[in-house]
C-alpha cells in the first residue's frame, strides 16, 4: 500500500457509511506549504482527497473543511483555502466548489443545495476566533451544515477546537 492510501480501517469505516445523499462534514487537514500563492508539495491534499473521493463516489454530498496557518481568528487573505480548491479538485477528479466562509447563510444555503456527489470546500476554519477557543455555537453553526462527521485531521484530533471535539459531540462521528 502506498503512502498515499488509506488505512484498510479508514476504508472500510467509509466503506460502511450510509452516506448516500447525506450531507458529510469532512474535517481534513490541508495545511499544506505554499509559496508566492503556489502550493509547494500536495502530499496531504492528495492523502485525504482519497477518503472525499470514496465517500463523493458512494453520492455523498461531502463538505471538505480545515485549517490554514494561524490568522488569530481574523480573515488574512494569505491564509485563504481559495488556492487549494483547484489541487483538491485534481486529486479527486471531480470539480470542488469554494465557499468563501465555513458559517453563515451563504455556507448553509450551498450545503443544502448539493446534489449526490458534490464536493465543496468550506474557507478556513481559523478565520473565527471560536474554531480554536473550541467554541459551542461555532461547533453548532458549522453542525448546520451537515449530518454525519469524519476525522480526517488525524494529526490535529488532539486539539480541542470546535471543529476537532465539539463538533464529533454533535454529529455522528467516524
Amino acid at each position: 500500500m502506498s503512502s498515499l492510501s488509506l488505512s484498510r480501517l479508514q476504508s472500510r469505516q467509509i466503506d460502511r457509511l450510509d452516506a448516500v445523499s447525506r450531507r458529510v462534514f469532512f474535517r481534513a487537514d490541508l495545511n499544506v506549504p505554499m509559496m508566492d500563492g503556489g502550493i509547494t508539495d500536495t502530499t496531504r491534499i492528495d492523502r485525504c482527497g482519497e477518503g472525499i473521493r470514496m465517500l463523493a463516489e458512494k453520492g455523498a454530498r461531502v463538505i471538505v473543511a480545515s485549517h490554514f496557518g494561524r490568522p488569530k481568528g481574523k480573515r488574512v487573505e494569505g491564509m485563504s483555502l481559495a488556492p487549494i480548491a483547484d489541487a483538491l479538485a485534481k486529486s479527486i477528479g471531480r470539480p470542488v466548489r469554494f465557499v468563501s466562509d465555513c458559517i453563515g447563510s451563504e455556507a448553509e444555503n450551498v450545503a443544502l443545495s448539493m446534489a449526490d456527489g458534490d464536493v465543496i470546500l468550506l474557507e478556513n476554519l481559523r478565520f473565527h476566533p471560536g474554531e480554536e477557543q473550541g467554541d459551542a455555537d461555532f461547533a453548532a453553526s458549522l453542525a448546520r451544515l451537515a449530518e454525519i462527521y469524519v476525522n480526517d485531521a488525524f494529526s490535529t484530533s488532539h486539539r480541542n477546537h470546535a471543529s476537532m471535539q465539539a463538533l464529533a459531540r454533535l454529529l455522528p462521528a467516524y
